[in-house]
């Protein structure tokens, strides 16, 4: 098992043991899992802007091919984060008006949530960006990943927000959600590391 798919199992089950222990139903779920889709988020800026080299072989802009300079590769991560930090600042503003924490126990355990996908996701960033500098990433993919990951997240827990809590609910939701994780953790370094292997090939 490598290190980020164990951190992504801790990181998951870490979030399951709070949820039961405070007595969250589905809906709270959104909070610690809206965290760890905003640091996926940086983490796929930082992992773009890191790049050297790279391909950007069917990505478009305004109808143009994106430039495979740095240029390019800039105004990419820039629209990337603008829009993917919207969608989130539109997400915070439902949370707040719906989802209310004032207990200062459910304050420390979205700050231990956000410290654990943290430590999480940095493993991963750190073995994706080591194999981006070996091989030539397509950056319209880089681009695309992390709404593959977060979206259908985030729509089941929108979705289940209906059904009754409990612990059965919370472990079963949580279970599917770390299968995906470390699914599309899985695809997202071998595609890294299979860009890496045909690199030195060539």
């Amino acid at each position: 098992m490598t290190p980020s798919a164990r951190n992504l199992i801790l990181a998951n089950a870490a979030t399951l043991g709070l949820a039961v222990t405070l007595e969250w139903d589905i809906g709270w779920l959104m909070r610690p899992f809206w965290m760890q889709s905003v640091i996926i988020g940086v983490y796929a800026y930082r992992r773009m802007m890191s790049l050297r080299d790279f391909t950007t072989k069917g990505l478009m802009s305004n109808k143009q091919p994106v430039p495979e300079t740095e240029a390019g590769k800039r105004s990419t991560a820039r629209f990337f984060a603008l829009h993917f930090g919207a969608f989130h600042a539109g997400y915070l503003a439902f949370l707040v008006s719906e989802h209310t924490v004032t207990a200062p126990i459910e304050l420390l355990a979205l700050a231990g949530c956000g410290l654990s996908f943290l430590f999480s996701q940095r493993q991963t960033f750190e073995a994706q960006h080591a194999a981006d500098l070996q091989g030539r990433p397509n950056l319209g993919k880089l681009m695309f990943l992390p709404y593959v990951r977060i979206v259908p997240m985030h729509l089941g827990i929108i979705f289940g927000a209906s059904l009754d809590g409990g612990v059965m609910v919370l472990t079963g939701f949580v279970v599917l959600k770390t299968i995906a994780d470390l699914a599309l953790d899985h695809a997202d370094r071998r595609m890294a590391v299979e860009k890496a292997a045909g690199a030195e090939r060539a």
